[in-house]
């Protein structure tokens, strides 16, 4: 085996440029998807089971998008048809998400839903599986294209762009206000400063996703096997075999993703409700109040990028990973539990410049460690695959109990920001647990 060469600052770049874009698509799902079902007419207390579905179709693509591009080897690359694929049914689906309220469905309800909630439910699933299509290559890239030394920083400049992106997409509906561009609309329908935001991310996404399809060349399957010390691989190892075999690592770490997933979970979920009741005194979805809250919520999501995009340039300054890993943690709780008892809109930025550290960490620290734990195998896509699902596990299970738990704990949202507070703290206590080889320390 030949270790892999050092690249450039600007090919990592370069292999993690399109991230740009598909994050920009999914800060405008997680933004916006409450905001949405609400104006369509949902209740509260169902709001997170409409978050079951993105988390779902992440556990059923990713790892089939990693066990196929593992045996994937043609001219236009390994990884690269699958985000190429995934990009352009993204685009399509956000043409037509955000006008759900605008297409003259039937206001009858079926199993609690009309045909305009029906039409967005369907729309996000699509949405969410090609996002999930797009997004998986990019980790597995820098998985296969990265060396052990080198990872911490290819993953924290991943996730500054992830950040960047996710700065874009949570301040378009603001920002198209502010152009002008009506907030308001009649009841049921979306306002428009919502769909331009996505058809702006949908123009964005596909222009980068094209420039890493075209900057990134993948090894091919001799180079690979040389900088892996593996054979190309046809065997079909089951799902349930490879995680027998998984390292240790693999499953300490998917401890601390549970809880730190579940918390952002009830973030995306219920801080529209939040802001909107401690800052706005409102809990009525369709008035003017409410929909101000919705574009805030986008700044204090930008907030929240930035501070990710600051602490992922510190990260790797940390000479223990797991160091850094638990101050990112303890920080993000803070900033959660501090967020349910403020009644200023712009003191809400300092509480979501703290949550910015626990996502700069989720984003970069659990794959650093994953890929140099799975230094060596060839089934390195359908790993990450698999991995995905401590990420999508627990956001399925916070979405189904969420509304059992908001009716529990009162029924005001702002206590579901305390509980994310809380489940950061176990994410911290379970990094402890997790083991690290040299080139993590």
């Amino acid at each position: 085996m030949t270790g892999k060469p050092q690249l450039s600052t600007a090919q990592m770049w370069n292999l993690s440029f399109g991230f740009l874009g598909v994050q920009i698509a999914y800060a405008l799902q997680s933004a916006n998807i409450s905001r949405i079902f609400a104006t369509l007419g949902a209740d509260p207390h169902q709001l997170s089971f409409f978050w079951i579905l993105p988390p779902l179709m992440g556990m059923i693509v990713q790892p089939l998008i990693g066990k196929w591009s593992d045996r994937t080897w043609c001219s236009l690359g390994r990884r690269k048809p699958y985000l190429l694929a995934g990009a352009v049914v993204a685009v399509i689906v956000m043409a037509f998400l955000p006008n759900a309220g605008s297409l003259h469905f039937s206001d009858r309800l079926l199993l609690g839903l009309n045909g305009a909630m029906w039409f967005g439910l369907f729309s996000l699933i699509f949405l969410d599986t090609s996002i999930n299509v797009a997004m998986q290559p990019f980790k597995m890239m820098v998985g296969d294209n990265v060396n052990a030394k080198q990872k911490t920083k290819a993953y924290s400049i991943q996730s500054l762009l992830c950040n960047a992106g996710s700065l874009i997409g949570y301040l378009f509906p603001i920002f198209f206000t502010w152009i002008g561009i009506s907030n308001s609309a009649p009841k049921g329908v979306i306002p428009q400063s919502v769909i331009w935001s996505f058809y702006a991310g949908a123009a964005i996404l596909i222009l980068c996703v094209l420039y890493t399809f075209l900057k990134v060349k993948e090894y091919s399957p001799e180079e690979y096997a040389q900088y892996n010390g593996t054979t190309e691989n046809n065997s079909h190892a089951s799902f349930v075999r490879l995680l027998r075999d998984a390292p240790q690592t693999f499953w300490t770490v998917g401890l601390v993703q549970f809880f730190c997933w579940a918390a952002f979970l009830f973030m995306w979920t219920y801080t529209n409700g939040a802001a909107a009741l401690n800052c706005w005194n409102t809990t009525d979805a369709a008035s003017e109040a409410y929909q101000a809250a919705g574009n805030w919520v986008g700044v204090l999501f930008a907030v929240q990028a930035v501070g990710s995009i600051i602490w992922a340039l510190l990260i790797p300054r940390f000479r223990n990973v797991k160091c850094a890993y638990m101050v990112s943690l303890i920080i993000g709780a803070a900033g959660f539990i501090s967020a349910a008892f403020i009644h200023d809109q712009y003191a809400l930025c300092i509480s979501y410049l703290f949550i910015g550290a626990a996502w700069a960490a989720m984003l970069a620290l659990p794959f650093t460690l994953i890929t140099n734990a799975l230094q060596g195998t060839s089934h390195m896509g359908e790993y990450l695959g698999l991995f995905n699902c401590t990420i999508c596990l627990p956001q399925i299970i916070a979405a189904a109990t969420g509304g059992v738990l908001l009716k529990a704990l009162g029924g005001s949202q702002p206590v579901m920001l305390v509980a994310a507070g809380v489940l950061l703290v176990f994410g911290t206590v379970s990094v402890l647990a997790v083991r690290t080889n040299s080139s993590c320390k």
